[in-house]
């Protein structure tokens, strides 16, 4: 990714904050074993500040879509706090397998990490940290549903176990669905994110969907023509 093409992923600036629209198939920041991260690169995001933005919270690798940024270290600690404290909206679009029980609902399953075959996952276990997800059905078409999910909480891959929970697992899924098909990613988009700023107003902030979801949206009744490479 070069400077420019991330600087142009930028969906929402102010002095202290920004909102990427973070790309499918790159991790937000370096892990054992992978070659390059997201954070990598924000020194372009700089823009002027002496400081490079921190990230404010994590998207999956494979997910795409609203990523806040705190641009000064005060900042930053703050809208930390506010992820860890719950008071951040988000929104995320799915394209499942299938379809669930009810055309909407809640699923309120708590979920425990294990280490599998060197990889950590998250399971349904009733020792687990709570997790509650809501969601309802935007659309059907081809066997597969598009689904609007709002989790309550934060735990890891939430939204992916709970929708395999409702026996319609998120697309090319394969850790808790079907492999992929040729050529598919993930079909799970953080569409929305929404908070009040410490100290100042509200932010809401929508993220097209990516172009590798759009045949499945459009199958299953997207038409805006909104889309981001």
């Amino acid at each position: 990714m070069t400077p420019d093409e991330l600087i142009g992923r930028i969906l929402w600036r102010s002095d202290e904050i920004l909102v990427l629209d973070k790309p499918a198939g790159i991790v937000v920041h370096r892990a054992p074993g992978t070659y390059q991260s997201l954070e990598d690169h924000f020194e372009a995001l700089r823009l002027g500040l002496p400081d490079r933005p921190g990230l404010a919270h994590r998207l999956d690798r494979d997910t795409s879509g609203c990523l806040v940024l705190g641009r000064t270290p005060e900042m930053l600690r703050r809208l930390n706090q506010l992820f860890a404290d719950g008071a951040v909206d988000k929104t995320y679009w799915a394209v499942v397998d299938g379809a669930p029980p009810e055309a909407g609902g809640r699923v309120d399953r708590p979920l425990k990490r294990v280490r599998r075959a060197g990889d950590w996952s998250s399971v349904i276990d009733k020792n687990g940290q709570s997790a509650a997800t809501r969601y309802r059905t935007l659309g059907q078409g081809d066997g597969r549903s598009w689904l609007e999910l709002t989790p309550e909480t934060g735990r890891t891959h939430q939204i992916r176990v709970h929708c395999a929970f409702l026996r319609c697992p998120v697309v090319a899924d394969e850790q808790y669905g079907r492999p992929a098909g040729p050529g598919e990613r993930l079909h799970l988009h953080a569409r929305a994110i929404a908070f009040h700023v410490p100290g100042g107003g509200r932010v809401e902030v929508t993220a097209p969907p990516p172009r590798h979801m759009l045949p499945a949206l459009k199958a299953c009744g997207f038409g805006i023509a909104e889309v981001q490479e």
